[in-house]
């Protein structure tokens, strides 16, 4: 860390305040106290740290209410918070689930089945995409971390193939794509080879 990051006052957070305090407070009860028993040290350290924690909650719950230049920071996406978008992205699903349900109990004809699971999937499509394009990187990063866990279990990682996602083992048999840890394939059945 550079002399210049450290000393610069907007990296001082609120909560560096009460873990300063709670260490503080925690430093001087043990010297008051002194006590005998290692169990009543514990407590008496949870006891303080407990309330540094309470009162950095307290001031979180009431500094939007006193400061005057204090910024929602509710993300907006398309004239729309993210949480509305999410939210009518679930209510999209749950009614193209619906539908299908419905369809499925003969209750709806084809052609209308057609005709409004098509408009679903496209207003779903839509959302996802407005929800998707504000998270740039968003793919990068779990390929990361995904590398990072097999590099920890001491696997490899599998290599990627020209469309972004990772590769799927083809049945021999009728050449269908199949999952990475399928044995058997999901279009004829037969048993697919065990990956090298």
């Amino acid at each position: 860390m550079s002399s210049e990051t450290s000393t610069d006052a907007r990296t001082f957070r609120p909560w560096h305040l009460f873990v300063l305090v709670g260490l503080l407070a925690s430093t001087v009860a043990v010297l008051v106290v002194r006590p005998d028993d290692p169990v009543v040290l514990v407590l008496l350290v949870a006891a303080i740290g407990s309330s540094a924690w309470v009162g950095f909650m307290l001031y979180r719950t009431l500094w939007p209410l006193a400061a005057s230049d204090f910024q929602d920071r509710t993300e907006i996406i398309a004239g729309r918070t993210r949480a509305a978008l999410e939210r009518e992205k679930q209510l999209v699903l749950r009614a193209l689930k619906e539908l299908e349900f419905d369809r499925a109990m003969g209750k709806v004809a084809p052609a209308d089945f057609k005709e409004v699971s098509g408009r679903l999937r496209a207003r779903a499509m839509t959302l996802m995409q407005q929800l998707d394009v504000a998270l740039p990187g968003y793919r990068e990063e779990i390929e990361r971390e995904l590398a990072r866990r097999l590099a920890a279990a001491g696997e490899a990682a599998p290599a990627a193939d020209p469309e972004g996602g990772a590769p799927h083992p083809a049945c021999a048999a009728c050449g269908t794509a199949n999952d990475l840890d399928a044995r058997f394939c999901k279009g004829c059945g037969a048993r697919l080879e065990a990956p090298a």
